[in-house]
């Protein structure tokens, strides 16, 4: 087992191995991901009204 000076040197040295993301890429990538969670969301809630319409024709429920 390492010491854990050694470790550290370890975990520092691949930490500088990393290619981090740049102000601009992880913006945009955040602008992605919060567009295909509203998308998303859009998505659901149109398919819950057609099913609950379905069910209600069914079933025979007045409307809400």
């Amino acid at each position: 087992m390492a010491n854990p000076f050694e470790f550290i040197q370890d975990v520092r040295t691949e930490a500088g191995k990393v290619t981090w993301p740049t102000r601009r890429e992880t913006g945009v990538t955040t602008a992605m991901v919060l567009i295909m969670v509203v998308l998303a969301a859009v998505f659901f809630v149109a398919v819950d009204e057609v099913i609950h319409f379905a069910v209600s024709l069914i079933l025979g429920y007045g409307s809400r």
